[in-house]
């Protein structure tokens, strides 16, 4: 050690050293010009092709709009052929121009550049997560797109064989590219998913996610394609002619799966080709039998209502292949024919489609449109017609000629891609429900929104389910609101607090007595336009209840299960003008994720909340 202190001290030993450091200093210093030039080089790439990137993208939104206006548009003026061949020639020049932006974004993001960059600690986050944006997009447009684009109007503008309302053979051959599409938009928002969401840029965190949302929305629409491709030619008769029970539920009566059952017709359909064969009024069903056994768990849950024998009580399971299986052996104890398949729809999906097709007429001239459609078939009518009789052959005569007016539209090309794409969005939200009397065909209806399956999963869930248990049509005025509320996380579980309040703005007068009389005939009290409920909370599989409240007060509740689902249900009074209001205590499984909620479809659309969490896991 002295010796090295000795040397390092030696004026000489210092003076060679600094010369040393000099010379190196020399020849270091064009090196350093050289990365501080080519630093300065690839900043001002990324700054300048970025901005490109950000130009393009916004193009290919622009030209995403355009899209989406004119598959939505109202059909035009002009003839039917040539305004069909012009809506598609505008939806096809549209699908290109975005996707040759996209790729232009992403060929922009995509260089060496953009790759180092992105790779920079912290700094790189923004940039990497632009440059995953511009790929998710081209792949959407370049990939996913066209095959949309393709299916739907070949869909929308060429009939089927024979004059068949839907081209089975061009479903059929767009089934292979739409499994592509689905599968490459679940590759867009793996990739999304996985970009980082927190930067230093809350606007590109923005962006991405926008996007997220926007592919979390889009991807179970693909995936319904790619379903429909396989499923829609076989069940609309490419084999074999189908034949079909298709149930009018009438939501002014609540129901498990939205509405007490009323009308109903027998569909067939024969290569494409929609054919409603007869109509019928719910009396006609009251004196039928089925004969099908649903499970222990459905007797234990609803054999106390009869729900297998009594037409009007047979869907108060909000799981629908319960009620499909119910009304399709009716059917064969009433007929004597085996159906392949049941139907079922509200008013509020005779709105959509009539938005598309255009109005309707009645036998005596009543116009039956989007705008009217619900108010006539849940509120009007019962002030129209006081004879029951005149009133189900009018509401009858309603059904008939909606659906008259939908085939009528579903051949006409210049009407056909509005009217598909209302009877997606109907499918999509649970307004029309399909069950498939082939289990082939109902395994995959069962996993998609329109098979209106009760989940059998360990997710987490939250379901408020109405039935009316008086037998009023008041369920037109009622309001709900849910709130779910995540608690502290503990060994136990995680707890929950769900809050559901429930409004009767019934008139105090005016209203028909068919439709305030109770057919309950409670022990106490009542005043026309009070109503009851039988409220069902449907929990988390594996949660229990620690105390439950109606308006502060503990309640009383029939516990039940279905489906791995604890279900808890109340009996609340709810007069005319007032709220009730339905508190759970609840002791979930440990989860890091929000509740799916179920939408019962009433008329009043349920107001549901969930607040946030940070999530809790087990061990």
């Amino acid at each position: 050690m002295p010796w090295i202190i000795h040397k390092l001290s030696d004026s000489s030993v210092l003076s060679r050293f600094t010369g040393l450091v000099r010379r190196s200093h020399r020849r270091t210093r064009p090196v350093m010009w050289v990365a501080a030039g080519f630093l300065l080089a690839g900043s001002c790439w990324v700054l300048v092709t970025g901005l490109y990137a950000r130009s393009e993208l916004l193009a290919a939104r622009i030209d995403l709009e355009t899209l989406r206006n004119t598959v939505t548009a109202p059909p035009s003026p002009a003839s039917a052929a040539r305004g069909a061949t012009d809506r598609r020639a505008r939806t096809d020049a549209a699908a290109r121009s975005a996707a040759a932006h996209a790729a232009r974004a992403h060929r922009l993001t995509g260089g060496p550049a953009w790759s180092v960059a992105a790779h920079v600690p912290l700094a790189g986050g923004p940039l990497e997560t632009v440059r995953g944006t511009a790929k998710a997009v081209d792949r959407l447009t370049g990939q996913v797109l066209p095959a949309l684009v393709s299916a739907a109007g070949n869909l929308a503008n060429i009939a089927g064989a024979g004059g068949g309302h839907l081209n089975l053979a061009e479903l059929s051959k767009a089934a292979p590219a739409l499994e592509q599409a689905s599968r490459q938009m679940a590759t867009a928002r793996t990739e999304t998913r996985g970009l980082p969401s927190r930067t230093w840029l809350p606007a590109v965190d923005r962006v991405r996610d926008q996007l997220l949302s926007r592919l979390d929305r889009i991807g179970p629409a693909v995936e319904d394609a790619a379903t429909g491709a396989r499923l829609l030619p076989l069940m609309l008769g490419a084999d074999g002619p189908r034949r079909y029970f298709v149930v009018f539920q009438n939501p002014a009566e609540a129901r498990g799966t939205g509405g007490m059952p009323g009308a109903y017709a027998t569909m067939t359909a024969d290569r494409g080709k929609l054919t409603l064969t007869e109509f019928g009024h719910d009396g006609a069903m009251v004196s039928a039998r089925p004969k099908v056994d649903l499970g222990a768990e459905f007797t234990t849950m609803y054999g106390h209502n009869d729900a297998v024998n009594t037409w009007p009580n047979s869907n108060l399971s909000p799981h629908f292949p319960y009620a499909a299986r119910i009304w399709s052996a009716a059917w064969l104890d009433k007929s004597g024919e085996h159906v392949d398949g049941v139907l079922a729809l509200d008013p509020g999906a005779l709105a959509r489609l009539l938005a598309a097709s255009g109005q309707a007429r009645t036998t005596d001239g009543t116009v039956v449109s989007a705008d009217n459609v619900v108010d006539i078939s849940e509120r009007t009518n019962y002030m129209s017609y006081a004879d029951p009789l005149k009133r189900k052959a009018f509401l009858l005569d309603v059904a008939r000629a909606a659906a008259g007016r939908l085939l009528t539209a579903a051949d006409d090309p210049q009407l056909r891609p509005a009217l598909l794409l209302g009877l997606y969005d109907v499918l999509g939200n649970g307004q029309m429900t399909v069950w498939s009397a082939h289990p082939n065909e109902q395994r995959e209806l069962e996993s998609r929104p329109v098979g209106g399956s009760l989940p059998q999963s360990p997710e987490p869930y939250a379901g408020l389910v109405v039935n009316n248990g008086a037998g009023t049509k008041l369920d037109y005025y009622l309001d709900r609101t849910l709130e779910w509320y995540p608690g502290r996380c503990t060994a136990a579980g995680r707890e929950v607090t769900v809050k559901a309040v429930l409004a009767n703005h019934a008139p105090p007068s005016g209203l028909p007595t068919y439709v305030t009389t109770r057919m309950d005939k409670p022990a106490y009290a009542t005043r026309a336009g009070d109503n009851r409920l039988l409220v069902s909370y449907y929990a988390t599989a594996g949660a229990s209840l620690n105390r439950a409240t109606i308006d502060g007060q503990t309640a009383r509740m029939s516990p039940g299960v279905e489906r791995g689902h604890p279900v808890y249900t109340f009996d609340v009074e709810l007069p005319a003008g007032s709220s009730r209001t339905v508190v759970l205590h609840l002791l979930e499984p440990p989860a890091d994720r929000a509740p799916t909620v179920l939408h019962q479809r009433l008329p009043r659309p349920l107001r549901a909340t969930v607040r946030p969490s940070s999530g809790c896991r087990g061990d």
